[in-house]
């Protein structure tokens, strides 16, 4: 019984940070909208470049220190160090704070180096935001650790917010400035606006963050009297277990970033100087498929993100207390909720593909492109979602190296399918997605031999993908039906101003309540969630009060 609850604990935090995630993801959508159509094509392309690169420093500085903290705090929590725990907070704390200065630095003085000369300015506006955010790190996996992911959700909201804000004026305001028609010099504003946007996001959080922290000292100081380990170790032995555990997390995330990064270059480097397309041209088409295919395509691996995020502290837990059946379970309850979300989502992203991308991108001259990537990528959704959530099961058990070994081989595959495709093909931007599902692909097949071999995990692939899969085809069919009769029954809309943009928001609206319907009903009907299941699940009672009413549970399960 113990074991249920705190199961059910671990989800409903999952829940909270997947909600925010999702949240977080909705209004990066709905800025990136205008946004776009403030700085255009070309400066999201701007934009883009130097984002990657500022994502790059971002992961070997500080953007692995929440679960990496959360890791190392869990560990000692779990057997009473609260003494102990605090130490490895300071040193986390101290080491984010001298790897966000040199980050910052390298980001300033060596952005001539790192990106084309266009996006140099932009570049150095997401300077400070490394040096920022290895505090904001520290203070996230502090409140993680100890199974609390409010605070964390509420800082992510609250910095989404700011940055939407921030980005859409600072972005109008400095294209302003430009007089003359000079369309470059206006892209380059426009990004370095949305890029102030994110540092400005970063500073809220964290002010936020901090004062969270402080309110809670008085409990943490009386969890620290209370300790009677007896155990003290010493603050270089913590800052040497802080520097091994976030290091495989970090090079574990560079090279995901990395390969973004380097894809770009490759892409960049063979259609502009190997077979003479523009630059402009070219970073436009990298634009279209980097901030509005891909963008939309992370939303429901955010999600993923967050139940990796929240199951990680349990699972260095119950590992500290050698209960290796009770990470098994973490781990296979935590795979199981993630396929349940990132199969339909990949579904209906590749069969609402259109809808999607012109409710948050209307720019109809890059639309068929834009969504024809995106129903291509939708895929990798399911691959990478999955991924997410074994990365962090071996991470947590100890085996830091093995996510970089998943990466690693990857990496090296796709980016020789990539020049090939590149160099021999005319594929040109869509290479970049043939090699995003390689490489998702690949990840998720290592992740699944280590899992089998390190935690002895073996899946139910009937019950955890293919039942799914069925119910979200049936879904899937069901949506575009909807999609199509409600977006001709809406046609006398098109003749208002606006009217293609709400005539599309009627249809997809419709195809997606239709879809929630379907796929739910599909999943209790077939029995791939059974009462036993809803039920341990957050406010699964109350879900199984709805669906009796509905009439939608077998009778077989009562």
């Amino acid at each position: 019984m113990a074991e249920e609850k705190k199961s059910s604990g671990v989800l409903v935090q999952a829940g909270i940070l997947a909600m925010a995630s999702m949240i977080v993801r909705v209004i990066g959508l709905l800025y990136r909208a205008p946004l776009t159509a403030i700085i255009g094509d070309e400066g999201n392309g701007y934009y883009g470049t130097a984002y990657n690169i500022y994502t790059i420093i971002l992961m070997v500085s500080s953007y692995s220190m929440p679960s990496a903290i959360s890791k190392l705090m869990a560990q000692k929590l779990a057997v009473g160090e609260y003494r102990n725990a605090r130490r490895v907070f300071r040193c986390a704390l101290m080491y984010g704070l001298l790897v966000g200065v040199v980050g910052s630095a390298l980001l300033f003085f060596g952005a001539r180096f790192l990106v084309p000369e266009v996006a140099v300015c932009v570049l150095q506006v997401f300077a400070p935001t490394v040096f920022l955010f290895g505090i904001l790190g520290s203070m996230r996996g502090y409140f993680q650790a100890r199974g609390s992911m409010v605070q964390t959700s509420v800082s992510q909201i609250l910095e989404q917010l700011a940055n939407a804000v921030v980005s859409i004026a600072a972005a109008w305001l400095l294209m302003r400035t430009v007089t003359g028609n000079d369309p470059t010099r206006r892209a380059q504003l426009g990004a370095m606006g949305s890029a102030l946007g994110t540092g400005a996001g970063v500073l809220i959080a964290l002010i936020f963050m901090l004062y969270c922290f402080q309110r809670g000292q008085k409990e943490a100081k009386a969890k620290i009297l209370s300790d009677t380990s007896g155990k003290k170790e010493q603050y270089r032995t913590f800052f040497k277990e802080t520097i091994l555990v976030i290091t495989p997390f970090m090079l574990s995330g560079v090279i995901m970033n990395l390969t973004t990064s380097l894809n770009q270059t490759i892409y960049m480097r063979v259609l502009i100087h190997l077979k003479d397309a523009g630059q402009t041209a070219t970073t436009t088409l990298y634009g279209i498929f980097s901030n509005k295919a891909v963008v939309i395509s992370n939303i429901p691996i955010s999600i993923a993100t967050a139940v990796s995020s929240a199951i990680n502290p349990g699972i260095s837990a119950a590992h500290a207390r050698c209960d290796e059946e009770g990470a098994r379970r973490q781990v296979g309850n935590a795979i199981r909720a993630t396929s349940l979300i990132a199969i339909p989502s990949a579904v209906g992203l590749a069969v609402l593909a259109r809808p999607i991308t012109m409710l948050m991108f209307p720019q109809m001259e890059s639309l068929e492109l834009a969504s024809s990537l995106l129903s291509l990528l939708a895929v990798t959704v399911v691959f990478y979602s999955i991924s997410t959530i074994t990365n962090a099961a071996l991470q947590s058990i100890g085996r830091m190296n093995l996510p970089l070994v998943s990466a690693g081989i990857a990496l090296v595959v796709q980016t020789i399918v990539l020049v090939v495709l590149l160099l021999f093909t005319d594929l040109d931007v869509r290479a970049l997605v043939i090699v995003s599902i390689l490489y998702s692909v690949m990840i998720f097949v290592v992740n699944q031999y280590y899992l089998r071999k390190y935690l002895k995990i073996r899946q139910d692939i009937r019950l955890h993908y293919v039942q799914p899969l069925v119910c979200a085809v049936l879904m899937g069919i069901a949506a575009r039906i909807v999609y199509d009769l409600v977006y001709a029954l809406a046609a006398p809309l098109a003749g208002l101003p606006k009217g293609f943009y709400f005539r599309n928001l009627a249809a997809a609206a419709a195809a997606l309540l239709v879809a929630v319907v379907t796929y739910s009903y599909t999943l209790v009907r077939s029995k791939t969630l059974t009462r036993e299941t809803l039920l341990s699940m957050p406010k699964g009672s109350k879900l199984v009060r709805i669906l009796e009413k509905l009439h939608w549970l077998p009778r077989d399960v009562m």
